[in-house]
């Protein structure tokens, strides 16, 4: 059970921006969304200074490899253990080391949690999280599927058994996360069962930036040709593909919707992929599903772009699921119509009250 009356400051760096919250009983008091750590560290410093009675700083913590699977107080051999993660997620462990070195100094008197992100996932069956590999590789180093975005996940299933008004034990879902990083998770009786990145974020459905899955093959090719170098192929998978590889223009479904109704190519071809990656994982992670109760999408993209969640659902008719949804207000609500045989919601991420519930827990 969560602490009554803790105040909790939430740190949740993303591979491109940060955002700080402070939490009270699930209640936002204050926040703060700034750009990367090493524009804004002015910011942090002047945060930290209005909030110093904090009790618990909750660090997201993207990536803990095999060793941190659940929410952990963190001591030198924890921060030992992030180090030894940083290759595993290199867009954002690094920035995680750099804000807890920041505010363990701004904040000594506070408990400072680190929330991995894969906790949501660590029970997923074996079969989901094995990878057809070498014994002996995945025994030396931990291959497996993690998965991510487990904070967003987590609240999304509280919020829908709260909307659908069922017990989350009950559930099986469907459940879009849609932002700069995408991800799909297939949700059995408010249990992950299967989803779509896997030993590192890059893995899955394309993204802002990233590539999601592509050939192995292909990489492998590019390499032995010597076509590209290994800092090459880092850089272009994680920083050149996605939308912004696709469209050369942008990384912003915002700006990408406007520019293909106004009758840009490109822009149009980029959606048109990028929905037909979600719909693809969607119905593959549907497969462990012995039904499906809801279609939920939550992220930045899934909340605010009714577009892409009309079309995404719009194109799922073999599951049971059907587009014509609306947004008649602004909150957390079923955006499919009441004879909708799969209900489709929409939930805004609230990874801020995940990290404060699950360091407070």
């Amino acid at each position: 059970m969560a602490v009554a009356g803790m105040k909790v400051l939430t740190v949740n760096p993303g591979s491109g921006s940060l955002r700080l919250h402070v939490v009270e009983d699930e209640q936002v008091l204050d926040s703060r969304e700034t750009g990367p750590l090493g524009e804004a560290e002015s910011q942090v410093r002047a945060f930290a200074e209005q909030w110093r009675e904090v009790g618990v700083v909750a660090h997201r913590l993207v990536h803990g490899g095999s060793h941190l699977v659940t929410p952990t107080t963190v001591t030198r051999q924890v921060r030992e253990t992030i180090a030894a993660c940083r290759s595993l997620a290199p867009e954002h462990v690094p920035n995680t080391e750099a804000l807890l070195d920041l505010l363990t100094e701004l904040l000594p008197d506070a408990r400072h949690v680190v929330c991995p992100d894969t906790a949501f996932h660590r029970g997923l069956p074996e079969i989901a999280r094995t990878y057809a590999l070498p014994e002996r590789w995945r025994a030396r180093w931990d291959l497996r599927r993690y998965g991510f975005h487990g904070l967003s996940f987590s609240w999304a299933v509280r919020r829908t058994a709260e909307l659908l008004d069922r017990p989350a034990g009950e559930l099986n879902l469907l459940v879009a996360h849609l932002s700069g990083g995408c991800s799909v998770t297939a949700i059995a009786h408010g249990r992950s069962v299967d989803t779509s990145m896997g030993f590192t974020p890059l893995e899955g459905t394309m993204m802002a930036k990233r590539s999601g899955s592509v050939d192995p093959g292909m990489l492998l090719w590019l390499l032995r040709e010597g076509h590209l170098t290994v800092e090459e192929l880092e850089d272009g998978l994680y920083h050149h593909s996605g939308l912004r590889g696709l469209s050369t223009t942008s990384d912003d479904t915002r700006e990408l919707v406007r520019a293909a109704n106004a009758g840009d190519v490109k822009a149009s071809f980029t959606m048109a992929v990028f929905e037909h990656h979600v719909r693809r994982e969607l119905a593959a992670v549907a497969a462990s599903l012995p039904r499906i109760d809801a279609l939920v999408f939550t992220g930045d993209i899934g909340w605010d772009q009714p577009e892409v969640a009309e079309s995404v659902a719009g194109g799922l008719p073999v599951l049971g699921i059907h587009g014509g949804l609306s947004r008649s207000r602004d909150d957390d609500s079923v955006i499919s119509g009441p004879d909708a045989p799969v209900p489709v919601l929409a939930v805004q991420s609230r990874e801020e009250l995940s990290l404060a519930r699950e360091a407070t827990a």
